[in-house]
This record gives C-alpha cells, sequence and structure tokens, in this order.
C-alpha cells in the first residue's frame, strides 16, 4: 500500500527503505536505554532526579526555560511496560497513518502533535491553580510528563476522522470502531486516573487528540474522494 497523499519517497538507503514510524520507535528504544544507563551510573535517586530536571516536561520548570523538555519528552518512558505499550501502538497507528499521508507529512504532523500535547499538558496544569479541585483533574505544575502517547493520540485523533469505522482492539482485546475508541480512551482513561489517582497525562493525551481531529478534517475536506476511497477499502 502507498501513500495517497502526496508523492512517493525514494526507496534508497536504509532509512529510506524504513517507514519513518519504525525509526521513531528506534529512536525511542535507543534514548529509552541511554537513560537508563545514565541513571544506574549516577545511582537511582541522583538520576531519576536529573532526567525529571532535565528530560521529562515540568510545568513549573517548563516556564523557567526548560523548553526543550516539550522534545526530550516525547521520547523518554517511565519503564519498560510504558514503553512497549505506546511502541506497539505507535507500530500498528503510525505505520497506518504513514502510509496514508506520506512521510514528510507524518513526521510533521507527529512532532506538531507531540508538542501540542506538551503545550496542553503546561496550559492545563496552570488552569488548575484556579479551578477548584483542578490538580486533581489536571495535574499539578509540579507533576513530570514522559512518553509518547500524546503524539500517539493525535495519530489516533487523525484516524478517527479519516476512518472512523476502522475496527481496533482497546487494550489489545476490546474491538470496537475508531472513532468510539478514541473517545472510549480519553475520557476512560482521565475517569480512571482522577478516581484512583493514577499519573496519566490526560491533558497531553486531549492536546495531541484535538490537533489529530482538526488535521484530520483538513484532510478529509482537502482529499474527499480519496478519504472515500480509503473508506471502502477499510469498510
Amino acid at each position: 500500500m502507498v501513500r495517497y497523499f502526496g508523492n512517493r519517497r525514494a526507496k534508497e538507503g536504509f532509512f529510506a527503505r524504513q517507514s519513518l514510524t519504525n525509526i521513531l520507535i528506534y529512536v525511542n528504544v535507543i534514548f529509552f536505554i541511554l537513560v537508563s544507563l545514565f541513571i544506574a551510573s549516577k545511582g537511582i535517586e541522583s538520576g531519576v532526579a536529573d532526567v525529571f530536571k532535565y528530560i521529562a516536561l515540568t510545568p513549573s520548570l517548563f516556564v523557567q526555560g526548560y523548553v526543550w523538555t516539550l522534545i526530550t519528552s516525547m521520547f523518554m518512558h517511565g519503564g519498560f511496560t510504558h514503553l512497549f505499550v505506546n511502541m506497539v501502538s505507535m507500530f500498528f497507528i503510525g505505520n497506518l497513518v504513514e502510509k496514508i499521508i506520506g512521510r514528510k507529512r507524518f513526521l510533521w504532523f507527529y512532532m506538531i502533535a507531540g508538542i501540542v500535547a506538551g503545550l496542553s499538558f503546561v496550559g492545563f496544569a496552570y488552569l488548575g491553580l484556579y479551578v477548584k479541585g483542578g490538580e486533581a483533574l489536571f495535574g499539578g505544575i509540579n507533576a513530570a510528563a514522559v512518553g509518547a502517547s500524546g503524539a500517539l493520540f493525535g495519530l489516533g485523533g487523525l484516524l478517527a476522522v479519516l476512518l472512523p469505522r476502522l475496527k481496533v482492539l482497546v487494550f489489545f482485546v476490546i474491538p470496537m470502531p475508531l472513532w468510539a475508541a478514541m473517545i472510549f480512551m480519553m475520557f476512560g482513561l482521565w475517569a480512571i486516573s482522577a478516581v484512583g489517582g493514577w499519573p496519566i497525562g490526560n491533558t497531553a493525551h486531549f492536546g495531541g487528540l484535538v490537533v489529530g481531529v482538526i488535521y484530520g478534517f483538513y484532510l478529509r475536506h482537502k482529499y474527499a474522494r480519496k478519504v472515500k476511497m480509503l473508506n471502502r477499502m477499510f469498510a
């Protein structure tokens, strides 16, 4: 299957033969290993403190000038399970999105979705200072976020608009059409984290999802005939 929007990429060299999705997975895994080795070399307490300060996205530090953490936090994960779940999701969702919108569009969209997700995390954290119960609902300004899930929700939101009836397995078990799966994942995880106190970056997920939905409707309007063809293929 080739991409539907834009020109085909040249098939030359290792990186040209690899999908950008797979390359992003390699980068995430390598970054996780390197940071884990760094933590081990410095000792758990000192290493983790440095990671949270210089790599994770912490709203209170971000506004003090740690702006690069918008990017570094996208490639770091909180543990092997976190990494594994996100990379498996990226493999399936990312490769499909990349084949549909093309290599260059995919890269820019992925990065923008991740950055907006991070800004959403920071913005809602400060909004929570002025809302009763805001810290529990949105996370505090000293809460740290890592992971690719904000960008992944962007990819999911994009697909939910382009291929709303595509069947997916939520949590790799529950079958749902994609549009319903994204709503379930977004607000289901938010409810679970609010009730159980789980440290889930719901506001980052929300920011990524909004970007994906907006870009999805843009593509749906601009390439209406191609989107109809895609829906017939995946019906």
